[in-house]
């Protein structure tokens, strides 16, 4: 209907981040939502997550990004660097806006572990930039498994004592995306659901359950296999990875139907036992990562 904004719970799981981004576009552009401003910041971690939403296909995100939001400070993606790039991070605060961490938080030595740039003539860290951008923005997102609950920048033996966002902001609500790294379509849905409806509904983990509702073992395409107990022996195997550590059982996200890489394959599919990324206590909790014939019992001899 015209001038409608359609509810996110007439759209199916497979599209509805393509449609989300579509109508918060449509939108936009019939001035029926606003572009509101977005802080991305980068704390301890590789980056993976940005890398990934770069290489994001159909919507594309550099395009629905700078469609969709006013990008006011991204420690990769933005031209301004040193001092005047630390200038912008300051000034956003002036206004409102979405907070968007990739990357766990350093706390040894009071944070300087991760230091972001200078500020004020003294190092600004992550720790002081979570806590500062954190406690002053609308809505927070932490986007993928480091800033969820520490990720692999949490991993033993963790000598940055690193943490999830929450930890540092116990007290403000956010939308929480694990895995490692985040899918473009999960940030981008959420992106778009906060600008069209508010924040999405979650599940007891914060996490969004359009994306996280069911568990990958209730999708996979080798279920079958599983319920007739054959079971892959060896990488390459086509049937059920099972007694290959796959964490597909006990990891809930919508890999098997949404996929990567411009939605063509997923670990599953090339032959490879889900590791779990998307599940909270990854990497450490879901190690090893493989392991052979998970249910052996194993006697004395």
């Amino acid at each position: 209907m015209e001038g409608q904004i359609l509810p996110p719970e007439s759209l199916t799981n497979e599209a509805i981040a393509e449609r989300l981004t579509s109508t918060a576009l449509e939108s936009l552009k019939k001035r029926m939502i606003k572009k509101k401003p977005l802080i991305y910041l980068e704390l301890n971690g590789c980056s993976g997550n940005i890398i990934s939403l770069l290489n994001g296909q159909n919507p594309d995100f550099e395009y629905m990004l700078n469609s969709m939001v006013d990008l006011k400070y991204s420690n990769s993606l933005m031209a301004a660097e040193g001092e005047q790039a630390i200038d912008k991070l300051i000034n956003a605060m002036d206004g409102e806006y979405i907070l968007a961490v990739e990357g766990a938080v350093a706390l040894k030595n009071n944070g300087l572990y991760n230091i972001i740039g200078n500020w004020d003539g003294k190092p600004l860290t992550g720790l002081q930039a979570a806590k500062m951008l954190g406690e002053r923005a609308s809505h927070i997102l932490a986007v993928g498994a480091c800033a969820t609950h520490g990720g692999v920048s949490a991993a033993k033996p963790n000598p940055s004592q690193s943490v999830g966002l929450q930890r540092v902001l116990p007290d403000k609500n956010m939308i929480k995306l694990p895995g490692c790294p985040v899918h473009p379509d999960w940030f981008l849905g959420t992106l778009a659901h906060l600008l069209l409806y508010g924040e999405p509904e979650t599940d007891n983990l914060d996490r969004p359950l359009m994306f996280y509702s069911t568990l990958i073992h209730d999708r996979c395409p080798r279920r079958p296999f599983f319920d007739r107990g054959i079971f892959a022996e060896k990488l390459g195997d086509k049937t059920c990875l099972f007694k290959l550590g796959c964490r597909g059982p006990v990891t809930r996200v919508d890999c098997p139907t949404r996929q990567w890489n411009g939605h063509v394959n997923w670990p599953i599919g090339d032959n490879t036992p889900c590791i779990g990324c998307a599940q909270f206590g990854f990497p450490d909790a879901m190690a090893p990562f493989i392991s052979y014939d998970t249910t052996r019992v194993v006697k004395n001899e």
